[in-house]
């Protein structure tokens, strides 16, 4: 098969034929990469998409294809269609090729993970057979023991586990097919790719092919792109051509217009004094004015106090009727309410409805004036915008055609005053000028669009233009033209005051007309924004090297960079920059953050003078400014050297050397080089010169004085602050020049300068001065420049002495070193400038001649530092000054001929030339034998005299070698390193000190290094200094037990090596820990950061060659069985282990966890409290001593009024006043030196004592805070021991430390612990995490705060954990975000549901720590007794509307306060439904108990409660008691009166229920006993009316039943009488009455007798608050069949304050004992 000749075709078709051939056999998931499918899914190509960045390459390829086809010879013969075609059938392939790969490993990974899937089951398998086996042998051993209850639980045990092994075998032999299924689709994967091989390697092959390609046309690429970049620099350089030349016709312009500004200047000073008094007496004016506003403002504010006094008085009279018309809209509310519900009505709809239907008229009215101010807005704006558009015509109407005024008398005119201005434009009255004023601050505050603002700006533009042209049509001053000028001197203090106030107008003419905005902070969603609200690209707007006359434009961006829509209007500029800038900005209204609008800045300069200020901006977030910088062309001249070194030459060369002067600046500057040999006589011919120059121009000077004075101060005053500061500098630079040229230019330029002035005529050019200063100076200078003395005659300049440098240019200056006479020469020459600003450049020149034909170049050959054993070389160059050639022999001293050669030993130089031979220096140990006389032992200094003989010639040529010899070594300070005892899971360190013997540094490596050693630093490579000491550390770690002995090599960099021997003992501890080390993340104060590890016992098998096995060295194995640890950490530390100590059995582990909590030392903390309560006390002394000397000056001050005042006013005529004067100033001092300024008394305060520091108190818990936000982080290191040993834990102490069987078998945990500020803490309860509920009762709910401080510098989200739903504790609100120094309280509950102690924690999450708050508390339940225990309470009889009362005591036996209340059912809502003043009680009952729990009788007809308990709650402290009053009070008669009472608690558990009943009577007397009747007579009756009480006497009252069965019993044979009672009492009232007593009486005793009744007695009386008792005994006749029914009945009669007769019917039963045995009385 021809693999190469396959066409990509027939490729895709044979990958495709082995998808359709080899289908999957399962569809298999891999879980780590997640693919499931088939493998045609994997190879499925999409031709109509790229897939990857292949195809893109491509296409870029196709499009240089024929820009490259020249380049690359190659690819001529190919079509662009056949390669395309190669290249993506090559890229085609490989990602088929890639495709297939990928398969081959899923499929691999499939194959493994079946595999291992088997090799599980097959575990569990046998694992299930052991158990089974086990669970036989159970059952064998239970049946021999007759255990059936064992055997039939092991019987289904043993039915489980053959059930789950029948299971695991399905389960087996399913995997297994799973694994063959996969294995073998794993080889035919393998298959394919074998078939694939070579075209593997051909597409590889095509890789490397088109790679190279590629590098080819990058190539061809470069090449263009080199040869476009040199045409660009060659335009370039053209472009520099043009603008030099176009630079230099604006530096003419620029003089040219500069000379104008300066005429126009001078002009415009000779008006500057009348304009100066004309401000000051407007200045004046205005003070005038601001007084009377002062005093105007003043009876304002007193009138505005008064107004706000009536207002106050106004608005009390306001609230007092508000509150009246409330309250009678709520009796109004309540009497419609009481009025619908009588009608039936639903009062709460109906009051809905109303209120609605008023919200919507009240809305809709608000609508209708919203509606009506909108029109009066928009009329407002219409009548605005057509005033303005008349005020616009108007002013175009009376335009007048400007006249051709210059730029400079523009300037001139803008110098006057703005009041000034503004009256001339202002023609209009002061009523229509407030009018406008207020209509304009309306179009501000209601902001309208900015048309209406440009147009507003235009007409003040063109009304300022009018005034201008006005003003400055005719002289400002009549007369002044004409006047002869007089000279004012104006003093520097008035100048610099009219300035400042004409400055601050200007400033306040900038401000807007509104309200400027106040700067604040500034909040916007919740962020703090600072800075600007605008950024300016540039950020300074420069115009650098500027010309006079020209027009410079700078475009400028403003971007918005606050955080929401800001707007940005424009201000103007600075008041220096008035004259120069404008602004062309037109404002683009709502700005959107990040938006940007364009500004243009235009500059005109008028004058020669560098400019600095501002562009003024106000925005919604404040006002901001853009700078502006504006500089003049300057001189920045350098020179590339300032040394000259010719070197040694022979007499009579010339050696010529040439220096650059460069000029960066863009102002060009002649120049002059002056030479001075000697400085000191330089120095005093220039000063000579210099002094008869300045007596020469001294009568000049002295003439031209006067009239200068008036023009220098003219001018001065003229001067912004800017301007004179630079006339300061500029005289600073020109006082430190050299005094000849300081007086040589005052004395040249005086006298001109003063003329010119005089006379009006424009200032001279810099270079027709500096002409006027060469023709003048110029001769004496040069007399005593052109004269060089002898030693500097050697030294000259060239041709080019003087002349100019143009701006950007360099000039070429040529030094000359001709040596005539051998000897050093020497000259120093200044480069001076004619620009004052520049100073001179001073540069030196330095050469030497020598007369020698031949010289060895470097007579002192060093070769530095020298190894003993190393080879050095160097060359040793010999020069000739010769004409012709001369031979050469150098020689070496017969000490030095083993150790020192030179190559070649003669050789010819040819003439004028140089000659070369090569040293070669080898020293050995026996140099210090061989030359002692040059060689120095101690020091290891080498001097060796060489000479080189020069035929023809006597004396030799001499030179020297020097050189310093040292050893090569490194030395360690011991020969021995020892590293003891190692555990495995270990490392041990050892230093050893490496040492440098020699005086050059040395690299130095350990090679070959054993893996059990680590050589640090650097892994054991670096350098040592000369002489150096470096600490190595060898760490050792035992692989395995055993003895170690090895050796370390240190290599040097000349390949030298030194050992180092080492020895060790291996040890493999019992026990191992899963972690040696533990690094904790950063953890804040007051967190914890918890790890865990495991202690291990893998130590199972004695058997050494299946496993290591535990011992020390060589030692003998250790025993299998149970192993003690222990840790041991610090004492008082930040770290904590949970379980300390234990027990591990062989094979198991023991969990160990390791806590980290960084917390502050106590000690440290007490010691910051009492820094700070000293600090406190510092402070307040230091206010005291403040506020004591401000005393003192007081009382000084008042003394020295009161000596003023006595002191005479004015001395007689005539007379000498008597000197009183010091004896009043010294009783002054000495009075006020009687005032102490500081304290009387030394401060009370001492620094307490740390250790008094109370750890709760405040003082406490400022230190903590203190510590906690200044905490600094701090990182600590621990190593805990473990300690190991073999048995059991003592009996009497399990949790003590084992003793160790060895101490070689300790084991270390290293813990690394990062601790960090918190940025979370408690800022209550003095910073405590636990807050303790202390007692509370069962039911009751206590709720406490806590306050949380965020003390980081970033926002945090807080969270917290979920507390026990069913446990006490709740959190009552949610937690929120919290910024920086932000507080939140959390509000925490505990309800206990049972008496025990509670302890819970939550945890408040942030994003850096956990904040732990401990909850705790203990629940009580409380315990209240009655000295009442239930039952029924009767009050028994009493008077309507009379009071009786009971009392009861709740008595607390528990330990904390109990809350009880006391509740009535007739108070219920259930109860209130049911019952009422006429409610029926209930029907008859046959016992008396349960018409006694009877629920609520009959109430008052007034609605208040029958029974009054006082109190109803309160509080009983612990071991306190209660007395609870109940008050019975009827207001009408009834017997029914009754009610329930029940105390309980907070819980709602119940104390006690208590059934109260009383009867209520309008008389005295009262009938009691009987049976009740179904239906009580008082429950039907109807409510009294009005006409009862005035029935007469003579109504007669119906007698009142009365019911009393007797049963009688027959028993034996005999009968059984029968016996009830009645009683008859009288109620004892306070009120009087006519009778205080009861009588009563029977009638129809006979019948009664007959029946076999006896009454006894049958007539008594009963006196007030007794009872008497009636005994009523029934003896059946006889003949009395069973069970029959005796009824009589008689009437009783009752006499008190009232007569009432009661019918009483006897009903008699007698019945046998058998039948109703229960019925016996």
């Amino acid at each position: 098969m021809d693999v190469p000749a396959r066409d990509s075709p027939s490729e895709e078709v044979s990958i495709s034929s082995f998808h359709s051939e080899y289908p999957p056999v399962d569809t298999w998931k891999d879980e780590e990469t997640g693919d499931e499918g088939t493998r045609a899914e994997t190879f499925r190509e999409d031709p109509a998409q790229p897939t990857d960045a292949a195809e893109l390459s491509l296409e870029l390829d196709a499009t240089n294809c024929a820009d490259n086809d020249d380049d690359l010879g190659e690819d001529g013969g190919r079509s662009g269609k056949k390669s395309y075609a190669e290249t993506a059938r090559m890229f085609k392939l490989r990602r088929n090729l890639d495709q297939l790969d990928c398969f081959h490993r899923q499929k691999e990974h499939n194959v493994l993970k079946a595999r291992e899937e088997l090799k599980v089951c097959r575990l569990h398998i046998s694992e299930l057979e052991r158990q089974r086996a086990r669970v036989e042998e159970e059952i064998e051993q239970q049946k021999e023991d007759d255990n059936s209850a064992a055997v039939f639980r092991l019987r289904a045990q043993h039915k489980r586990l053959c059930q789950e092994l029948q299971q695991e075998e399905e389960l087996e032999s399913h995997v297994a097919t799973t694994l063959r299924d996969h294995e073998l689709e794993m080889c035919q994967v393998e298959v394919e790719m074998g078939h694939f091989s070579l075209l593997r390697v051909e597409v590889q092959e095509e890789e490397q092919a088109y790679q190279a390609l590629q590098a080819q046309r990058g190539e061809a690429r470069l090449q263009k792109e080199y040869t476009s970049t040199q045409s660009l620099q060659l335009r370039t350089q053209c472009l520099k051509a043009r603008q030099a030349a176009t630079q230099k016709e604006e530096e003419t312009d620029y003089q040219r217009t500069t000379e104008l500004s300066q005429a126009s200047r001078q002009k415009a000073a000779l008006y500057l004094k009348e304009t100066i008094n004309r401000m000051h007496r407007e200045e004046a004016e205005n003070e005038q004015q601001s007084r009377g506003l002062r005093q105007k403002r003043m009876q304002a504010v007193l009138s505005l106090k008064a107004n706000i006094a009536c207002t106050q008085e106004s608005l009390r009279a306001q609230q007092t009727k508000a509150r009246a018309q409330a309250w009678r809209q709520e009796e109004e509310e309540r009497q419609l309410r009481e009025s619908l519900q009588t009608q039936g009505i639903n009062s709460t709809k109906y009051m809905y409805q109303q209120k609605k239907l008023q919200e919507f008229h009240r809305k809709k009215e608000e609508f209708q004036e919203k509606q009506k101010s909108k029109r009066v807005e928009i009329v407002s704006k219409l009548l605005l915008e057509e005033e303005l558009l008349e005020r616009r015509k108007r002013h175009h109407a009376l335009l007048i055609p400007p006249t051709q005024v210059s730029r400079v008398e523009r300037l001139a005119g803008h110098e006057r005053s703005p009041e000034k201005l503004l009256q001339s434009l202002d023609q209009q009255p002061a009523e229509t000028k407030e009018e406008e004023r207020k209509r304009q601050d309306t179009v501000f505050s209601d902001s309208s669009s900015s048309s209406e603002l440009s147009d507003q700006e235009e007409s003040r533009d063109l009304e300022e233009e009018q005034g201008l042209t006005d003003s400055l049509a005719q002289p400002e001053f009549t007369g002044l033209w004409d006047q002869i000028r007089q000279v004012h001197q104006s003093t520097p203090n008035e100048d610099a005051k009219s300035l400042q106030s004409r400055a601050e107008r200007r400033d306040m003419s900038l401000l807007p007309v509104g309200k400027p905005p106040v700067a604040g902070k500034r909040v916007i969603q919740g962020k703090e924004f600072k800075g600007s609200p605008f950024i300016s690209k540039p950020e300074v707007i420069l115009f650098k090297d500027f010309d006079v006359g020209q027009v410079y434009k700078k475009k400028v961006t403003l971007t918005n960079v606050s955080y929401t829509t800001n707007y940005c209007k424009l201000l103007g500029v600075t008041m220096d920059l008035m004259d120069f800038i404008s602004i062309s900005f037109e404002p683009p209204g709502p700005i959107s953050a990040g938006m940007a609008c364009d500004m243009q800045v235009i500059f005109q300069p008028m004058m020669n003078k560098d400019l600095k200020g501002e562009v003024q901006f106000v925005s919604a977030a404040g006002p901001f400014s853009v700078p502006i910088r504006c500089t003049i062309k300057k001189c920045d001249l350098s020179v590339d050297i300032d040394l000259i070194v010719f070197g040694t030459h022979v007499v009579g060369q010339t050696i010529s050397r040439a220096i650059t002067l460069t000029n960066r600046g863009a102002l060009g500057t002649c120049f002059t080089v002056v030479s001075s040999p000697c400085p000191s006589l330089a120095q005093s011919q220039l000063q000579a010169q210099a002094h008869a120059l300045s007596e020469a121009s001294s009568a000049s000077t002295e003439l031209s004085q006067e009239r200068s004075t008036s023009i220098a101060a003219a001018s001065d005053s003229q001067e912004s602050p800017a301007s004179r500061d630079s006339g300061e500098l500029k005289s600073e630079r020109k006082s430190q020049e050299p005094l000849l040229v300081s007086d040589s230019k005052q004395s040249g330029a005086q006298t001109p300068a003063v003329s010119e002035t005089l006379g009006g005529v424009e200032a001279a050019s810099r270079r027709r001065s500096l002409a006027s200063e060469q023709q003048e100076g110029g001769p004496a200078l040069k007399a005593s420049t052109e004269e060089p003395s002898d030693s500097s005659s050697d030294i000259t300049i060239g041709e080019v002495r003087e002349g100019e440098v143009g701006p950007f240019e360099s000039v070429k200056l040529e030094i000359i070193f001709t040596p005539t006479v051998p000897g050093e020469a020497k000259l120093d020459f200044h480069i001076k400038f004619s620009d004052p600003t520049c100073e001179p450049i001073s540069i030196g020149v330095r050469g030497t001649a020598v007369c020698v034909p031949v010289w060895v170049a470097q007579p002192s050959i060093v070769l530095k530092i020298c190894m003993f054993d190393r080879l050095y070389q160097d060359s040793i160059v010999v020069q000739s000054r010769a004409s012709t050639a001369l031979r050469l022999t150098f020689k070496v001293c017969p000490e030095l001929r083993n150790h020192m050669e030179i190559l070649p030993k003669t050789g010819y130089i040819q003439a004028r030339s140089s000659f070369n031979a090569k040293l070669k220096f080898l020293p050995r140990r026996s140099l210090f034998e061989d030359a002692k006389t040059f060689f120095d032992s101690e020091t290891g200094v080498l001097e060796v005299p060489l000479t080189v003989q020069v035929a023809d010639q006597v004396r030799p040529v001499p030179f020297t070698v020097h050189a310093v010899i040292t050893s090569s070594d490194l030395c360690f300070d011991r020969t021995e390193v020892d590293f003891g005892y190692c555990s495995i899971y270990e490392s041990v360190k050892t230093s050893v000190r490496l040492t440098n013997l020699t005086l050059l540094p040395q690299d130095f490596g350990f090679l070959s290094i054993p893996q059990f050693v680590q050589v640090q630093p650097n892994d054991g490579f670096g350098t040592l200094l000369p002489l150096e000491t470096l600490e190595v550390d060898l760490i050792f770690s035992a692989k395995k037990a055993g003895e170690y002995s090895f050796q370390l090599n240190c290599k040097s960099g000349i390949n030298r090596d030194f050992p180092l021997a080492c020895r060790a003992v291996g040890v493999h501890p019992p026990l191992e820990l899963s972690h040696s080390l533990v690094q904790f993340g950063a953890t804040a104060v007051g967190d914890c950061s918890t790890a865990v590890l495991h202690v291990v016992n893998a130590h199972t098998s004695l058997n050494e060659f299946t496993h290591p096995v535990p011992r020390i060295g060589r030692d003998p194995v250790a025993p299998v069985g149970p192993r003690l640890f222990a840790f041991t950490p610090p004492e008082n530390s930040e770290i904590s282990l949970t379980p300390r100590t234990g027990k591990v059995l062989p094979g198991q582990r023991c969990l160990v966890q390791v806590t980290f909590s960084p917390r502050l030392c106590d000690q440290a903390i007490r010691e910051e409290a009492v820094r700070l309560l000293c600090r406190s006390e510092e402070l307040r002394l230091h206010e005291l001593e403040r506020v004591t000397k401000a005393e003192g000056n007081r009382k000084g001050g008042e003394q020295e009024g009161l000596c003023k005042r006595e002191a005479p006013t004015a001395p007689q005529k005539g007379k000498k006043p008597p000197p009183a004067r010091p004896q009043v100033k010294q009783t002054l001092k000495e009075k006020i030196s009687k005032v102490s300024i500081s304290p009387k008394t030394d401060s009370p305060f001492r620094a307490p004592n740390p250790a008094d520091i109370q750890s709760g108190s405040e003082e406490y818990a400022v230190g903590r805070a203190s510590l906690l936000h200044s905490f600094p982080e701090h990182y600590s290191r621990y190593v805990i021991p473990c300690f190991v040993s073999d048995g059991e834990p003592p009996q009497s102490d399990p949790q003590a430390q084992p003793s160790c069987s060895s101490p070689l078998n300790t084991l270390y945990l290293e813990l690394h612990c990062p601790a960090v500020r918190p940025p979370l803490v408690v800022a209550s309860s003095n910073g405590q995490t636990t807050i303790n509920y202390h007692q509370v009762a069962v039911g009751q709910k206590v709720v406490k705060k806590l306050t949380v401080q965020n003390i980081s510098q970033e926002a945090l989200e807080l969270r917290s954990s979920v507390l026990d739903l069913s446990g006490p504790f709740s959190l009552l609100n949610a937690l929120r975000r919290l910024g920086p120094g932000a507080t939140h309280t959390l509000l925490l509950a505990f309800t206990p549901a049972l008496g025990k102690r509670y302890r819970e924690t939550v945890e408040i999450h942030s994003p850096n720590m956990t904040l732990e708050i401990t909850l705790c508390g203990v629940g009580v339940d409380p315990l209240l007794t009655s000295s009442h225990q239930g039952g029924l309470m009767d009050f028994g009889y009493m008077l309507e509307k009379e009071r009786a009362s009971q009392v009861f005591k709740l008595q607390n036996t528990s330990s904390l306060a109990v809350r009880f209340s006391v509740l009535l059912h007739s108070l219920s809502l259930g109860c209130k439904a049911q019952s009422g003043a006429d409610s029926f009680p209930a029907l008859l009952s046959p016992g008396p108990e349960e018409q006694t729990h009877s629920t609520v009788g009959t109430q008052n007809y007034s609605g208040q409660s029958v029974f009054n308990v006082t109190p109803i709650e309160g509080t009983i402290a612990p071991g306190k008691s209660q007395d609870i009053t109940v008050t019975f009070l009827p207001d009408h008669e009834s017997l029914h009166y009754s009610d329930i009472l029940k105390v309980e608690l907070m819980n709602k558990s119940t104390v006690c229920v208590m059934v109260l009943k009383g009867a209520a009577r309008s008389h005295i007397m009262y009938l009691c006993g009987g049976d009740p009747l179904a239906v009580p007579t008082d429950a039907v009756h109807p409510l009294p009316a009005s006409g009862d009480s005035e029935h007469t006497v003579d109504c007669e009252k119906p007698p009142l039943p009365v019911l009393l069965t007797l049963r009688g019993v027959y028993r034996e044979g005999a009968m059984s009488p029968a016996v009830r009672e009645l009683e008859v009492g009288c109620i004892c009232s306070t009120q009087p009455m006519a009778k205080k007593n009861v009588e009563f009486s029977w009638e129809g005793l006979q019948a009664l007798q007959q029946r076999g009744f006896t009454v006894e007695p049958t007539r008594g009386t009963v006196d007030a608050g007794h009872r008497r008792t009636i005994t009523v005994i029934w003896t059946p006749p006889c003949g009395l069949k069973p069970n029959e029914v005796v009824q009589v009945c008689a009437p009783l009669t009752l006499r008190g304050d009232e007569t009432e007769v009661y019918s009483v019917t006897l009903l008699a039963l007698a019945s046998r004992a058998s039948q109703d045995p229960s019925h016996t009385n």
